[in-house]
């Protein structure tokens, strides 16, 4: 990666024409190392290359492939390959990168063993684990994690082992390793930290059999693979007497210069004047950009040290460090929020003057494109509200200085970014990558880059494209169900590869986009939500099929469709509440709540309802919540239809149904309108000629009342409105959009709305028809389907490595004969604070 970089620069400074000849160790050209794990999703690596085709051609570089140099004689100025080749040079640059570290203990090298480096490395270790059952990683930095992820991915029992005290000991301090090594552990890796490999163990025909550690603990495993730390390339430098580091690296000054005025080196193999050698992307573009000013003769750029900030995604967890993370600097203090039952850290270290020297941030990092561009300098608003999440003080506004770099990879400032867009016309995030090189490196700076684009483009009155995130930012949610479904696309890494905007495959979305691919995916009936990568894409209600509350504990929900339930029914339900010392509240949307159920107690709750007869009834997840009803003309002397057995037939058919954001509606027997369909997302009300149809109505911070779509429907006209109604407004609504705002921005309005869903103006109500009709024959409970497989029901743990264990922090008091949740030490603490701050 820091010899291409060094080749484009070159091409980019140099003032004269040079003849380039590179000499490769590898059988392809230069390729992306830092998204190595996407091969194992199917990333090929041919994706993966960072040589634009073309680039060599005509540029006239001169690439061999599998012909490395063994030796060089600085005398003649010469060096010699492998394939015993002589290439002469004016100046030699050393960009040999560096080599994983295996502890040379007793049965390293056995077959079984591999390292976690190259494209081969990476397709030797599929092989294996083809074969294989269990994996064991040793080193817990980022390669080691990315490299357990790999084997999680491949279906392996996974074990790893780091001989530091804590996962990723450079990175994060003890609570942000505890709370990864938790988060990490939830998906089902065994964690041995403290301890060491002492020798890998093998059987009689000279496989891997397993490991014995530092501590006696014996592990069976059948794949072995080290990650325990690289160490510079650096031995044809020092056969050839260039001056070499007491630990490795090959010795520069501030350009990039070795010993040998005529020999630079770059990257992982040099030894940089602070006395560091860099292991990460960015420090080596930097020494790539000044190797090729110096040879090039277009300035005297120098090195002198780097940022070593970091973001990644490690199994699925956000793990970022900038700055001063450990807090070395004398007189700095730390302001720190911890959130162990959300496997949420986050600290920042704060000078004595008040500067941001750096962070930690693990669970969430999404504040890290933020606070390192504003490392070093005053920070423009307490601390506290950095690191708070949004419910409790989330910070107002506030904008990062010009000077502030944006992209430490290439070392790009808010500044350039801003020029690009005024004076090179970039509008978006892929031209800013194409014209300043801005999140082309680990990519951790493209929601900022794409937030900068935004404002200043409405700063200048230009209209922004409104899509999903950076990930999709060309996308709106829409598009993507509408990509999803034309394609059939069935899994997220699929439809980020194919059609994300972050610069290239293997992307691993955010927050925003993936429970909105998730929740598209589910609509379109795309298989459990519990499922494999299903799973991973879900909110925390979603994933475990229940409202979490405040203290930690669930809510159990079950539908009661119509709110009509026989006294058998109401009987189960107080014995489950009673048994299990939950708190019941009949809630307005006529069911029955049950309040206070922890994780692991939610299966056990499930099965007794549903051998009652009840199902889930979704108030976790974005779907139709409740259909409310009067009585009707049943039993009211005013009633004029059915409301009751309407409101059951309609939730039943639309039960589950996903959608953009959670869905509400009623049905009134009359129009005295007891059931206040008027305020729902659908309502209907009875007349005497059939039903009258409102929609785009409902409640919360912002109530509307519903609109008159349709008058004096019957009822097979009724049903099919409704369905056309719900799936275009699947089809079309932005991600989080109820059918109110969804219903009042719409072109046309109701008019529009009308046009299509009843005069099939469009020519997609048979579409719509269709799409309807699948979702009702495919529908299933979900807490039936997790009860039924015991994989899904396994995730149902407080504690993974102690199942049964009861979490500690979730705790209860006594009200009204009842129990109230206790609520933690530190919330209690920002509802104080936020009470004096009023």
């Amino acid at each position: 990666m820091v010899g291409q970089r060094f080749l484009e620069a070159l091409v980019e400074q140099s003032g004269h024409a040079v003849t380039v000849t590179v000499l490769a160790e590898e059988p392809r050209r230069a390729y992306d190392r830092v998204h190595l794990t996407s091969w194992f999703s199917g990333v090929t690596p041919g994706e993966l290359s960072m040589c634009d085709e073309g680039f060599v051609e005509k540029h006239g570089i001169d690439i061999r492939l599998g012909d490395p140099v063994e030796a060089i004689d600085r005398i003649a100025r010469s060096v010699t390959t492998r394939n015993g080749h002589t290439v002469n040079y004016d100046v030699l640059v050393l960009a040999t990168g560096s080599y994983p570290f295996v502890p040379p203990v007793p049965g390293h090298d056995a077959d079984g063993c591999f390292v976690y480096r190259t494209i081969e490395d990476v397709e030797a270790i599929k092989a294996a684990a083809e074969h294989a059952r269990v994996g064991a990683v040793v080193g817990g930095g980022l390669l080691g994690l990315e490299a357990a992820g790999a084997l999680v991915a491949m279906g392996l029992d996974t074990h790893v082992v780091e001989f530091a005290p804590r996962l990723m000991a450079l990175q994060v301090d003890d609570g942000g390793g505890e709370v990864l090594r938790r988060k990490v552990e939830d998906l089902g890796v065994s964690v041995h930290t403290g301890a060491g490999t002492q020798a890998v163990t093998t059987a009689d025909d000279g496989r891997v059999s397993g490991m014995t550690l530092s501590d006696g603990t014996e592990l069976a495993a059948d794949l072995v693979v080290f990650s325990a730390g690289v160490r510079p390339r650096d031995a044809i430098a020092r056969e050839a007497g260039l001056a070499v580091g007491e630990r490795g690296g090959v010795v520069v000054d501030e350009r990039c210069r070795t010993s040998d005025p005529h020999v630079l080196a770059i990257g992982e193999c040099a030894l940089a004047v602070d006395g560091r050698v860099y292991g990460l992307v960015a420090p080596g573009y930097a020494m790539a950009e000044v190797a090729a000013a110096e040879i090039g003769g277009v300035g005297r750029a120098t090195f002198t040290g780097a940022d070593l900030s970091t973001k990644l995604k490690l199994l699925g967890v956000d793990v970022a460090s900038f700055g001063d993370a450990h807090g070395v600097a004398e007189g700095c203090l730390e302001v720190l929020y911890s959130d162990s039952r959300a496997g949420v850290y986050k600290k920042l270290v704060i000078g004595a003057d008040g500067r941001l020297l750096g962070g930690v941030l693990v669970g969430d990092a999404e504040a890290y494109g933020t606070l390192r561009p504003l490392t070093g300098g005053a920070l423009p608003v307490p601390a506290e509200q950095l690191v708070l999440p949004a419910s409790m003080g989330a910070p107002v506004p506030f904008a990062l200085p010009d000077e502030a770099v944006v992209c430490s990879c290439h070392a790009v400032t808010k500044a350039t970014i801003r020029n690009a867009i005024t004076a090179h016309g970039c509008v978006d995030v892929p031209a800013v990558k194409k014209c300043t090189k801005a999140g082309t490196g680990c990519g951790s700076c493209v929601k900022l880059i794409g937030t900068i684009v935004k404002d200043e483009l409405e700063a200048a009155g230009v209209e922004t494209v409104r899509g999903v995130c950076e990930h999709f930012a060309d996308h709106t949610r829409a598009e993507l169900y509408e990509i999803v479904r034309v394609k059939g696309i069935t899994s997220f890494a699929r439809l980020i590869d194919e059609h994300g905007s972050t610069g290239g495959p293997g992307g691993d979305g955010c927050d925003v986009c993936k429970p909105t691919v998730g929740s598209i995916l589910a609509s379109l009936a795309q298989g459990h939500i519990l499922d494999g990568e299903q799973a991973a894409l879900q909110d925390t209600n979603d994933h475990f099929l229940a409202n979490i509350q405040r203290n930690g504990s669930y809510s159990v929900v079950p539908r009661i469709p119509g709110g009509e339930v026989t006294p058998e029914g109401l009987i189960t339900i107080g014995e489950i509440a009673r048994d299990f010392g939950l708190y019941t509240k009949i809630t307005g949307g006529q069911r029955i709540d049950m309040f206070g159920a922890t994780v692991d107690q939610l299966p056990h709750i499930w099965r007794r309802l549903v051998a009652a007869g009840f199902e889930s009834g979704h108030a976790y997840g974005k779907a139709l919540r409740t259909v409310k009803s009067c009585v009707g003309e049943t039993w009211c002397r005013y009633g004029v239809q059915d409301s009751v057995g309407l409101a059951i037939e309609l939730e039943l058919r639309y039960r589950g149904l996903r959608s953009p954001h959670k869905l509400k509606s009623a049905v009134s027997g009359c129009a005295r309108e007891c059931a206040e369909a008027q305020s729902k997302d659908f309502g209907v009300i009875a007349t005497s000629e059939g039903w009258n149809l409102y929609v785009g109505g409902n409640g919360g911070t912002t109530p509307r009342h519903a609109d008159l779509l349709a008058t004096d429907l019957d009822h097979d006209t009724l049903i099919r409105t409704i369905d056309r109604f719900l799936m275009f407004y699947i089809r079309t609504a932005d991600r989080l959009e109820r059918t109110a705002p969804w219903v009042h921005r719409m072109e046309g309005g109701l008019d529009h709305l009308r046009a299509v869903i009843v005069d099939d103006s469009l020519g997609i109500c048979a579409d719509l028809d269709e799409l309807m009709s699948r979702h009702v024959e495919t529908y299933e409970d979900e807490w039936a389907a997790t009860l039924a497989d015991p994989d899904r029901v396994r995730r149902f743990v407080s504690f993974t490595n102690a199942p049964g264990t009861p979490d500690p922090t979730v705790r209860f008091t006594a009200e009204r004969d009842q129990i109230k949740p206790v609520l933690f030490e530190s919330f209690e603490l920002f509802e104080k604070l936020e009470a004096r701050s009023r």
